[in-house]
């Protein structure tokens, strides 16, 4: 909005010029973010605290654990405000696509705070029930989806597949729009959004890969929309093209900053948590990026520490079934799920089970971002 009001008025003045190169304003994003963040958090953690928002901590989780019973929680309120503001002053709100991506992050955090409202009222750790979370993700993301199918968006509708590592001329599929919808609605956007959830267990552990992802979403998205003394930078890396991506860096950056700040009070001892308002939403935000960046299949890889986690409970749950049914008594392949806790219980401090799986997750970006020109 600030852009787009000061971008009409630059042609009398000439130091407004400088709101013409993207990557100003994806550093001015990111820097409004981490102001935000960093000192608002303080006052914000205060309110928390006289609110009694506290988290709920599981009883039959690890025993270090329970010190973490009353830390203030629903910190990602403000990660969201940060992100929404600095997204709405630096971007150009005429790209539809930008609206589409504030409009899952926001609708998914409103189901997250929801449901974090539910686990503090009523002392439960479950929260919102899990079919009504569910349907609540599907809605928003079919509906935001679906304005982007089958309204004019400002990124092309566009249902071709980047295989990573390939080269573009052989390795752009297409796929039928009632296949690629679902799927990507399903696997990606809820997929993506749960996989943080179920990743935001430590202190620092869920944020720091979102932060990873969102910079490496940024560079991908900037490759794919800018152009260079007339040469679109995407056909010189030989990777699809997308029309208006350049303004979707604005949130990545901005997410980057707010992260950030977010960090300052979660690392380790955490002052403040999160909470499903913010792991949802920030989630469900990655896969939409991936979407829009036409990297559904090279985000397999980037999120893999989220994708790590997810198949842990997925594989702890169906073989102790598998198991009770067979043998009377359920078995597990892991100490505990997520696959985090099974560290914990082997013995590792929490600080280092979070700083190897960043480590991992900077390990899987570098990875991605060579994917740029290995084809």
């Amino acid at each position: 909005m600030l852009y787009t009001f000061l971008y009409s008025s630059s042609s009398g003045a000439s130091f407004l010029n400088v709101l013409r190169y993207p990557s100003f304003r994806i550093v001015m994003a990111a820097f409004t973010a981490l102001v935000l963040t960093l000192f608002l958090y303080p006052p914000f953690i205060r309110r928390l605290q006289v609110f009694k928002y506290g988290q709920e901590v599981r009883k039959d989780g690890p025993e270090a654990h329970l010190k973490k019973q009353g830390t203030p929680t629903m910190g990602g309120i403000l990660i969201l405000g940060s992100v929404f503001v600095s997204t709405v002053l630096w971007a150009d709100v005429t790209n539809v696509a930008v609206w589409l991506l504030l409009l899952v992050t926001m609708g998914y955090g409103a189901v997250g705070f929801y449901d974090d409202y539910k686990k503090i009222k009523f002392r439960d750790p479950a929260g919102l029930a899990g079919r009504w979370k569910l349907f609540w993700q599907f809605t928003i993301g079919a509906f935001a989806l679906g304005i982007w199918a089958w309204g004019k968006g400002t990124i092309p509708f566009d249902t071709h597949l980047s295989l990573p590592f390939v080269p573009l001329k052989i390795a752009f599929p297409t796929i039928p729009p009632l296949v690629y919808l679902p799927l990507a609605l399903t696997l990606l956007v809820v997929g993506t959004s749960n996989a943080v959830n179920l990743t935001d267990g430590l202190d620092g552990l869920a944020i720091g890969p979102v932060i990873v992802a969102s910079f490496v979403f940024l560079v991908l998205g900037y490759a794919a929309g800018t152009t260079i003394k007339g040469m679109d930078l995407a056909t010189y890396l030989h990777i699809v093209p997308v029309k208006g991506s350049v303004e979707l860096c604005i949130f990545c950056s901005a997410v980057c900053g707010a992260g950030i700040g977010f960090l300052w009070y979660n690392a380790y001892p955490a002052l403040v948590f999160m909470g499903d308002v913010g792991a949802l939403a920030l989630g469900g935000a990655l896969g939409m990026l991936a979407i829009f960046t036409k990297n559904e299949l090279l985000s397999a890889l980037l999120h893999g520490v989220f994708l790590a986690e997810t198949l842990s409970v997925m594989i702890q749950s169906t073989y102790f079934k598998y198991t009770k049914k067979k043998f009377g008594e359920g078995r597990r392949v892991f100490k505990m799920a997520p696959v985090h806790h099974h560290f914990e219980k082997d013995g590792w401090p929490e600080p280092r089970v979070v700083i190897r799986f960043w480590i991992v997750s900077v390990m899987l970006a570098l990875i991605a971002l060579a994917s740029l020109k290995l084809r």
